[in-house]
């Protein structure tokens, strides 16, 4: 109860939540008609019907305001009434060029990117591809009805009377949609893939773990480096299960990079550290409303038994002198700021300080959409809890421990003049670049020597060049990416 109540008291200034509002909203809308009030009879056509019963789902409540307009209320996270911002959501029986404005009323943070053009997204039954709504539909702003809170606003038209519509805060990536993508890995049987079940969430729900790595090459005592990678442990941040998939992708391609750093290095991939959060349509924390990433100084193996069990696993690594753990990476999305950029941590060696900013300007040559002036090294007090920060302080001197952060919204390259908003593609490019950073970063310290073929790496300088002369699509295809699918022999 204790760590409970702590749990709803401390406020974490990067989250922005406030507690308040619709404390009382549990469990999702299911079906629920929307129609003039005192109507009784059966829904007619235009009456419409909102659904968040369905996995990953997040609708409370729906206010009928008019026939054209409704306030809609995001359900808190189970079981911590603080986090409010996550929502998806399916809407039908409506007609044919239908009009509708919908306003998202009690959000729990107050700095969000829609002041900065974001925008939801959208799909239907007869259009399955997610894509985002027009910037000048959308409007964010302070509102006098509903107590000076924040509310996004977006108009939409309906189209199509027989489709179901669905929309949602980000691109979902649903604990299902994992599941299948790991099984079709596990189906290649490939070699240097080895997938693994760590743990169970409280509901029964797989915690995974990937191993990629050259099996028959030594192992770890006799060279190999380890670096160790988790994603989703904040369930609404779906865009980190899109990086977490195209380094994964890249991993295990025939890519000539790819095959190299396998040799060289283990690999150990956790995609979804919070099963149950992603599942049941939480925005920031587990089914008994825990954030988990401030728990990792001393997680209870029955109230978080997924970051019991990675933790357990990588102390376990870290005091085998075999294991060689010298990269921890946790992946996340961010509410308020642009582009990808990445969360270190301060030491009182100023030569260690200096050896952490490596990977991040790697990484930013290697990724047109990674900042690295976002980049920042603290030690704020309230993240003492999280997994940089504990593994910073437990891990030895030559490991290094990030935060991987990237945008709801969009990206600013150094040629354009407005954000580019990510896709589930560019958020997976973004991933890839990730891995492949890890040959340059090697290569510099004289672990591996680039022996890739002479056409891949100067493809590679020129794709660079390239980004930045502002002749690429930023994060779009590069020379290397066309070489890793010819490889595959599969799109990405």
């Amino acid at each position: 109860m204790e760590r409970k109540m702590e749990e709803n008291t401390i406020r974490d200034n990067e989250t922005g939540s406030e507690t308040g509002g619709e404390d009382a909203l549990v469990g999702n809308v299911n079906k629920l008609m929307v129609g003039p009030p005192g109507y009784s009879g059966a829904p007619r056509k235009g009456h419409l019907v909102f659904d968040a019963c369905f996995e990953s789902g997040n609708l409370g409540r729906v206010d009928y305001i008019s026939e054209f307009e409704f306030d809609l209320f995001i359900r808190p996270d189970t079981c911590n009434p603080r986090f409010r911002v996550w929502f998806n959501f399916s809407v039908e029986n409506v007609c044919e060029t239908q009009r509708v404005i919908f306003n998202v009323v009690n959000f729990s943070k107050t700095k969000s990117l829609y002041r900065d053009g974001m925008s939801p997204v959208v799909k239907s039954t007869s259009r399955p591809k997610w894509q985002r709504l027009p910037a000048k539909n959308v409007y964010y702003y302070r509102c006098p009805d509903h107590r000076r809170n924040y509310v996004m606003s977006f108009a939409f038209c309906f189209d199509r009377e027989d489709d179901v519509y669905q929309f949602a805060y980000c691109y979902p990536y649903t604990y299902s949609r994992l599941q299948h993508y790991l099984s079709s890995l596990e189906r290649r049987n490939l070699p240097y893939l080895q997938r693994e079940q760590l743990g169970l969430s409280v509901q029964q729900r797989r915690l995974d773990l990937l191993t990629i790595t050259n099996f028959d090459l030594p192992s770890p005592e006799r060279g190999k480096k380890l670096v160790f990678l988790t994603s989703r442990v904040h369930p609404g941040e779906s865009p980190a299960s899109f990086i977490c998939q195209g380094v994964i992708d890249f991993l295990v391609s025939q890519h000539p990079v790819a095959q190299i750093l396998r040799d060289h290095v283990i690999f150990k991939v956790v995609p979804m550290l919070n099963p149950d959060g992603v599942y049941l349509g939480n925005y920031r924390c587990s089914l008994m409303g825990f954030d988990l990433n401030r728990h990792w100084q001393d997680p209870s193996p029955w109230a978080h038994p997924t970051l019991h069990a990675v933790k357990q696993l990588i102390v376990q690594m870290s005091q085998d002198p075999r294991v060689s753990l010298e990269f921890y990476i946790d992946v996340h999305a961010h509410s308020t700021m642009l582009n990808g950029f990445m969360y270190g941590n301060v030491f009182e060696d100023e030569e260690r300080v200096q050896r952490q900013a490596v990977f991040p300007r790697l990484l930013c040559q290697n990724a047109p959409d990674f900042s690295f002036s976002n980049t920042s090294f603290n030690r704020d007090v309230v993240k003492a809890g999280t997994g940089r920060r504990f593994l910073g302080g437990l891990l030895d001197d030559t490991s290094y421990c990030y935060t991987l952060e990237v945008s709801f919204y969009s990206y600013m390259t150094a040629g354009s003049t407005a954000p580019v908003p990510y896709t589930e593609e560019t958020y997976m490019k973004l991933g890839r670049n990730v891995a492949r950073t890890f040959l340059d970063y090697y290569k510099l310290n004289n672990l591996i020597r680039d022996n890739r073929p002479t056409h891949i790496q100067s493809s590679e300088v020129k794709s660079q060049t390239d980004d930045s002369n502002g002749k690429d699509d930023g994060v779009g295809r590069d020379a290397a990416d066309r070489e890793m699918e010819k490889c595959q022999g599969v799109r990405h």
